[in-house]
């Protein structure tokens, strides 16, 4: 049976067959946006971007609504601006894992979040996921001034005390969306930190365990970046690698949280973020913390286990 020949077989996020079929194996269910009846978070959807399409969930927590009379004075909240993780590849802002996840948090820290529904791959190659994020990005500071469109962003965001948070790719967005803010700038915003959770990023030369890795779990890793960005030099692109990037000294924030998990094979990876920047000329302070026993993105999956909340409280504590 031809049309059932693999072009690609990234089990157990995506399958993409020779006759173009793409088969996502998990990732696709969605939720809608809610009033969250635990933590009383509101989220709505908002479209960004008709073509590309590029479009973002907003998040509020209970402490807006409760001062929704008072005068346009009221306390504005810390910015959370959120990327999923799922390869370049699967999930969205819709994802129940990272809707629940965003809700909590947000609850927790009482911010104002903002999580990115950028286009995916293999339909749209990297770097169409960053070209998004950017555009999401400057579609966010437009509010800067209090007159953008989003009414929910214009009176409860404090554009002095921006964050950006993704996890696994999600985190990789982050990263290289901090570096190019260091470079460029991005007009209204003061970016204070960064939250790193289980960055997806790789590198030819082995660093740490993963001289023990077995080949076969190497080469994935790699070939995912392969799959991602079909116009990559390979695993040594900075964007993949940071180690490689002589801009990663202009990393546009003043602090970095990276969490990794004892069992990940990208653990080691968040280690070596973490030496590098401190080697590359950066001026901020960088904190790692790993949690034990545990393996990639154990935190989506069970958000209430002991590792789950010890890395929330520390999240909710950097942004705050």
């Amino acid at each position: 049976m031809s049309n059932e020949e693999l072009a690609y077989d990234f089990s157990p996020m995506i399958k993409v067959y020779k006759d173009g079929r793409v088969e996502r194996l998990r990732g696709t269910d969605i939720v809608p946006p809610s009033t969250d009846p635990k933590t009383g978070v509101q989220s709505k959807d908002v479209v960004i971007s008709q073509e590309p399409a590029i479009s973002a969930r907003l998040y509020i927590p209970k402490s807006t609504t409760a001062t929704t009379t008072k005068s346009a004075s009221q306390t504005k909240l810390p910015l959370l601006i959120y990327f999923h993780g799922g390869g370049f590849c699967i999930r969205s802002s819709s994802s129940p894992t990272h809707h629940n996840y965003l809700n909590a948090l947000v609850s927790e820290a009482n911010v104002v979040a903002v999580s990115v529904d950028y286009r995916l791959v293999p339909e749209h190659p990297l770097p169409a996921a960053y070209d998004d994020s950017w555009a999401a990005l400057k579609w966010v500071a437009s509010h800067s001034d209090g007159n953008g469109s989003e009414d929910w962003i214009n009176r409860f965001a404090d554009f002095q005390r921006v964050f950006f948070a993704g996890n696994s790719a999600g985190a990789n967005i982050t990263h290289n969306m901090a570096v190019k803010l260091g470079c460029e700038g991005l007009v209204g915003v003061k970016l204070i930190g960064i939250v790193l959770v289980h960055p997806y990023f790789w590198g030819t030369e082995p660093v740490g365990e993963e001289l023990t890795t077995p080949a076969a779990a190497r080469e994935y890793m790699a070939g995912v970046w392969r799959f991602a960005c079909p116009s990559t030099s390979g695993s040594d692109d900075p964007l993949i690698n940071p180690g490689k990037d002589p801009k990663l000294g202009k990393l546009g924030c003043e602090k970095v949280l990276v969490c990794v998990a004892e069992k990940d094979g990208l653990k080691d990876r968040g280690w070596h973020y973490s030496e590098t920047l401190k080697k590359s000329g950066w001026n901020g302070a960088v904190e790692v913390i790993e949690a034990a026993g545990e393996g990639h993105s154990f935190h989506l999956e069970d958000p209430t286990c002991h590792n789950a909340v010890a890395m929330e409280k520390k999240i909710v504590a950097f942004l705050n």
